[in-house]
């Protein structure tokens, strides 16, 4: 069977610009998504309204992302990506952040039965959009996504990407097998699995145990070894010296992207290179990553980065 392979969403890594620059060197990826939108007092974010344009999106496949606590949220949200021009959208009931965890919104919805259904409902009121929802498997029980599962199974989505952890785990300790099994068995829509998927052994290990998945949502998985999805695809590992030239291409439209955008000058265009390897190879030689992320200018890094590539 062939899976399909999302791109999961990161606050603060995965913009348009490194989602286009991601599809053209390593692709692999079925679809992206957009960080969260959210809806605050004064309106919505002018940083999150910039990421969502057509205009910066057209190179890759792309879903917005919606994050929301009730049905008004949702009509908001939702009404501006079909303003934009978007007719499918994810529903987001997974974020762990408490911040927007105490608001009621990604799994912090999750407790409240009446909340969290009248908000997945909403879907019924855009029958010009398809919609799909990422959700955890509860905020501090796995009951909670089991509980609202006839809701989901009732309603018409795409699809369901389910992350074995409680949101008061964020992402520590284990994932919760014995409760996605549960919800993998009752789930009537296309389900994908998301959580602790670092490697291709990781990737097989979770569809051989589940063989009637959809395909696999890859995180930080992605960001770490950003060839995976397309090992995955391919079914074989990439070359050494293949990778090794995608991973300075990548970085170096990467930078080059970035000078062109931001008008903070180097000190942001530093600072925002350097939350790449927040997550980009764990793996290299620690002298080397250390001295990428204590330069303190755009000469000293570059430099770094040559080295540790």
């Amino acid at each position: 069977m062939d899976y399909q392979v999302h791109f999961a969403p990161l606050q603060g890594y995965t913009d348009a610009i490194y989602r286009e620059v991601h599809a053209a060197v390593f692709g692999g990826v079925t679809a992206y998504y957009t960080p969260f939108v959210r809806l605050e007092k004064e309106g919505f974010r002018n940083k999150e309204l910039r990421d969502i344009v057509p205009e910066r999106n057209r190179e890759v496949p792309l879903v917005p992302q919606l994050i929301a606590a009730t049905p008004d949220e949702f009509r908001r949200i939702a009404a501006l990506f079909r303003e934009q021009g978007y007719r499918q959208a994810d529903i987001n009931m997974g974020c762990p952040f408490p911040m927007q965890a105490r608001l009621h919104r990604g799994s912090g919805i999750l407790p409240y039965k009446e909340e969290r259904e009248a908000l997945l409902n909403t879907v019924n009121e855009f029958p010009d959009m398809k919609f799909s929802v990422k959700l955890r498997l509860g905020w501090q029980c796995a009951d909670e996504s089991l509980a609202l599962l006839p809701c989901i199974n009732s309603l018409p989505l795409t699809y369901v990407t389910l992350h074995p952890r409680l949101g008061i785990q964020q992402y520590k300790g284990t994932i919760d097998k014995e409760g996605f099994a549960r919800f993998y068995k009752e789930c009537k829509h296309p389900l994908f699995y998301n959580g602790d998927l670092n490697s291709l052994e990781d990737i097989h290990q979770v569809t051989d145990a589940y063989p009637l998945l959809k395909g696999i949502m890859l995180g930080r998985g992605l960001l770490s070894h950003p060839w995976l999805a397309t090992e995955y695809v391919t079914g074989s590992k990439m070359d050494d010296s293949v990778k090794k030239a995608k991973l300075i291409s990548f970085h170096e439209m990467l930078s080059e992207r970035y000078r062109a955008c931001l008008e903070g000058g180097d000190h942001q265009i530093l600072a925002k290179l350097k939350t790449l390897w927040d997550y980009l190879l764990p793996d290299a030689e620690k002298r080397l990553r250390k001295k990428v992320l204590k330069s303190n200018n755009l000469v000293t890094y570059q430099l770094a980065v040559k080295e540790l590539l």
